[in-house]
């Protein structure tokens, strides 16, 4: 067992790692009544074969349908009854299941999602029955097209690799799940050296890592590595037409990974081009010509690989020249540099972000689970927010050069279009 015991701002980070690999990680704030408890599996969608697609979601699902002393009503009323409350998240390469409660029910929420974690029946029954519910799911997200056009992106830009799938699944695939392959899927990848407990609120470290000890059992060993992250062209584009009222669109260029040297200044590039009202392609794209209600950008940031990407809605008689306003800007950031004046917004924007979202005691939480498993360590805010007044207009400049490359990027349009709209970009 090693501890590292730091204290940094207002709070105390500890961690704990126990003889069988699992880590526990706290973040004390002395300040509040509460705790966001998570636990986090290095295990997300892109662990999955073709035939596995959906299943990390789906499990997320059946965990909270029954164990061997709680049914499904009593998950769901086991904390909130005491005033607190569970979820889960699925992401491409994490789960996430989290309590949130008052500090004085620390030991109810530790054993309710042992419980759930490791003590799953996975009956038939409640298989069967919630295969429907997650269809009902993806028909849903199939039926929302500002949903769907970032699954239709991510199969335009990663292929057939499994980064390119939706986290979801399909229809046929999770209807046809039979019951060995979600078993075998979570004794393989649910273990010991792949899993963080991570707290961050009024929590007692010592106490917290003695219930872990006592309540979550795993296998030792880590979940097998997922698949290296490679795309199948450099470039590609394409159009899913439907009846819709609007023309989406997504497209994106090859970016970083999570622990890469240049992400701070990859923040501050996509806060600067599409993070806001105050953003140039919200100002250009929908206050001074009107052509779209949503636009914005965004980052991917994977362990091995990630994308920078942009996404608007419009009229599809617009679609070419929403779309060229957006290119320009990209190639004009391959140009000049940011006056300092701007680039210093920029960078107290996303300061400003982050201290704001850090006042949240489960923001603390996800960003600590998340480190764990992508760095190893703890960075601290201090550290975080060093690094955003670092970056410079010349950091800004070499990024957009490295980003910026046309013959890599992906485009994906939804809705009524007219293709030769793109032909000049495609």
């Amino acid at each position: 067992m090693a501890r590292r015991p730091s204290q940094t701002e207002n709070t105390v980070y500890n961690k704990t790692v126990l003889k069988n690999g699992l880590r526990v990680v706290t973040e004390k704030m002395p300040s509040v009544r509460s705790i966001s408890l998570g636990v986090w599996l290095d295990v997300g969608s892109r662990n999955e074969s073709a035939e596995e697609n959906g299943l990390s979601h789906f499990i997320e699902h059946m965990l909270f349908k029954g164990t061997k002393t709680r049914t499904a009503r009593q998950i769901a009323a086991s904390l909130e009854s005491i005033g607190g409350g569970l979820n889960a998240f699925t992401s491409r390469e994490q789960t996430c299941y989290v309590a949130r409660i008052l500090d004085e029910h620390l030991n109810i929420a530790v054993d309710v999602l042992a419980d759930m974690v490791c003590n799953s029946t996975l009956s038939p029954v409640n298989l069967g029955r919630e295969k429907k519910v997650i269809c009902e799911e993806i028909k849903e997200s199939l039926d929302t097209p500002t949903d769907y056009i970032h699954d239709l992106f991510a199969r335009t830009f990663w292929g057939k690799h499994p980064l390119g799938r939706p986290i979801m699944g399909s229809i046929r695939n999770i209807s046809q799940m039979p019951r060995h392959r979600v078993t075998g899927y979570l004794k393989r990848n649910y273990r010991a050296g792949s899993t963080v407990i991570a707290a961050s609120g009024f929590v007692p470290h010592d106490r917290l890592v003695k219930l872990v000890r006592g309540k979550f059992r795993f296998d030792e060993g880590a979940a097998p590595a997922p698949v290296t992250a490679a795309r199948d062209r450099n470039r590609n584009i394409i159009f899913k037409e439907d009846d819709n009222q609007q023309t989406h669109l997504c497209l994106g260029f090859p970016g970083l990974d999570y622990a890469a040297d240049g992400k701070t200044a990859a923040l501050v590039l996509s806060l600067y081009l599409g993070g806001g009202m105050s953003s140039v392609l919200f100002q250009k794209i929908r206050e001074d010509r009107g052509l779209a209600y949503t636009v914005y950008t965004f980052m991917d940031f994977y362990r091995d690989s990630g994308l920078f990407g942009a996404y608007l809605g419009t009229d599809h008689r617009r679609l070419k020249e929403a779309a060229d306003i957006m290119l320009a800007e990209f190639a004009r950031m391959k140009k000049r540099r940011l006056a300092p004046g701007t680039l210093e917004k920029a960078k107290n924007q996303l300061k400003g972000n982050i201290v704001l979202g850090m006042e949240a005691t489960q923001s603390r939480m996800n960003r600590l689970g998340r480190q764990e498993l992508m760095y190893g360590e703890f960075r601290t805010l201090e550290r975080t927010l060093k690094e955003i007044d670092r970056v410079s207009s010349s950091d800004i400049l070499e990024l957009s050069n490295r980003l910026f490359d046309t013959d890599r990027m992906a485009i994906a349009v939804l809705g009524p279009a007219d293709r030769k709209a793109l032909n000049h970009v495609g």
